[in-house]
This record gives structure tokens, C-alpha cells and sequence, in this order.
């Protein structure tokens, strides 16, 4: 177990290396600015907004600086758990066609060009599929976090709270950018679970590493991109062997002739 988790947390540090490599940078510029967006115009905001809030809380005379530090500690904790929880998803929801597009990149790349038969799409259902994929993720999320969130109120239960929610945050880590390349072989949402949970400890230790990503300030502009291809280095050792070869071959099926009519 702790083999195959340290495993899945390679696979997310891998994601720094693939980034970088020459004909995959330029599928991650967009998600990547998507993100710094995103993520950048919220904190910005945020911290303005705080800085006001505090003007009108402080009086004049309470200026202290070891009690204006101690707030603004208090508002980068804030920020960073508002940011995983809200930021994450919104930056994934638009960003969901582009990042299908890096995952079949780095797929492409990991196989030295000869990416597995996938399903091509136009750029408008690719869009609507993904974002689709989003949604539901979305849902999932929802359904899961209620019940969680209730154990902090159960005297005794609510030791383990905080862990099985990290566990769980690692958990929608795995699940959300592994179906970008499972999304690009036809694999719904639905199946892409029942995969991954055959990798459990793997797919855990890969989304511990970019939920500490998405959670420190700086690194979080960078962890979606670096996130999507790792994920597609996870796919290629791990969750490609996994896909019945019934979706492959669906898959390839809906791929046009590359001959034309």
C-alpha cells in the first residue's frame, strides 16, 4: 500500500517534467492562464476586500502590526482553503475542453507518437462533453461532502473528521483530472471511478501531492496544467490496461478516417 502510494505521488511529480517538454508547453499555456486568472483575480480581489475590512473593524488607535499579521495569517489560511474548494472547480470547469486536449498531447508523447486510438470530436461537443464531465463531477462532490461535513458534529467522530476529509480531497484530486485522458478513450465519469478504485493507493498518493499544490499560494497558478499531466502519466502506467477493450474499441470506432469521404 505505501508502495503504490509513494507510486501515485511520482506520477503527480512527473507532471513538473512533462510540462516542460518541447510541443507540450504550448496545450498547457491555456489552461495555464486560465488558472492564474481565475485563481490570481480572486485573490486579489479577496485581499482588497480584506484590507478594507479591516479599516473598518481596527480603530486608529488599535494599528498594531502583530494584530494586523495575525489577521492577515488567519485570511492566507482562508484563502487557500477557498481556493481549493471553489477556485479548483471553477478553473476546471472552464478549462475542461483545453485540458483534454494537453492530456492526448502528453499521451501522444509518452507513447513517442503513437497516442492509443481515441475519440475525436468537434471543438463545440468536446466542449459540451467536458463540460458535461464537470458537471457531474460537481454532483458527485456535492453528494459526498454533506455527509462529511456533518461528521465535525458528532462528538468522538469528529477526531477523524479532518482526515477522512483530506482523504476524500485527495480522492476528487484522482478522480477529477484522471478523466481527462480516460474522457479522451470514450470512459464516462461512472467507469473512470470503478478504475481508479481498482488503484485506490495509487490514485490517493497522486491526489495528496496536487492538493497540496492547489492549497499553497504561487503553486496553485501552476497545479492545474501540471495536475492534467501527470494525471496522463497515471493513465498510461496504471488505468490504460484497466479500459475494457470493449470502450477501445468503441473509441476508435468514433474516430474519423483520417483519409477523409
Amino acid at each position: 500500500m505505501i508502495a503504490d502510494f509513494t507510486r501515485g505521488a511520482g506520477y503527480a511529480l512527473q507532471g513538473f517534467r512533462l510540462v516542460r517538454r518541447p510541443g507540450v508547453t504550448r496545450y498547457a499555456l491555456l489552461p495555464l492562464l486560465i488558472n492564474v486568472l481565475i485563481f490570481g483575480s480572486g485573490i486579489w480581489f479577496g485581499a482588497a476586500a480584506f484590507q478594507d475590512f479591516l479599516q473598518w473593524v481596527l480603530p486608529e488607535w488599535l494599528d498594531i502590526r502583530v494584530i494586523r499579521a495575525l489577521l492577515w495569517l488567519i485570511f492566507a489560511v482562508g484563502a487557500a482553503l477557498v481556493s481549493f474548494y471553489a477556485f479548483t472547480l471553477l478553473a476546471n470547469l472552464v478549462a475542461a475542453p483545453f485540458n483534454g486536449l494537453l492530456a492526448d498531447r502528453v499521451e501522444r508523447d509518452l507513447r513517442g507518437g503513437r497516442g492509443e486510438e481515441g475519440i475525436q470530436r468537434g471543438m463545440i461537443s468536446d466542449a459540451t462533453a467536458s463540460i458535461g464531465a464537470e458537471v457531474r463531477k460537481l454532483i458527485y462532490l456535492a453528494a459526498w461532502s454533506l455527509p462529511l461535513l456533518l461528521l465535525f458534529l458528532i462528538p468522538g467522530i469528529n477526531l477523524a473528521a479532518p482526515f477522512l476529509w483530506l482523504a476524500f480531497g485527495a480522492w476528487m484530486m484522482a478522480l477529477e483530472y484522471a478523466d481527462c485522458p480516460l474522457g479522451n478513450h470514450g470512459v464516462t465519469f461512472r467507469e473512470g471511478r470503478a478504475l481508479i478504485a481498482r488503484r485506490r493507493s495509487v490514485a490517493l498518493g497522486f491526489g495528496t501531492v496536487i492538493m497540496g499544490l492547489t492549497a499553497i499560494p504561487g503553486l496553485n497558478l501552476i497545479a492545474m496544467p501540471v495536475a492534467v499531466c501527470g494525471a496522463t502519466a497515471l493513465y498510461v502506467g496504471e488505468l490504460s490496461a484497466l479500459v475494457p477493450p470493449a470502450s477501445k474499441s468503441a473509441a476508435a470506432a468514433n474516430r474519423p478516417d483520417p483519409s477523409g469521404p
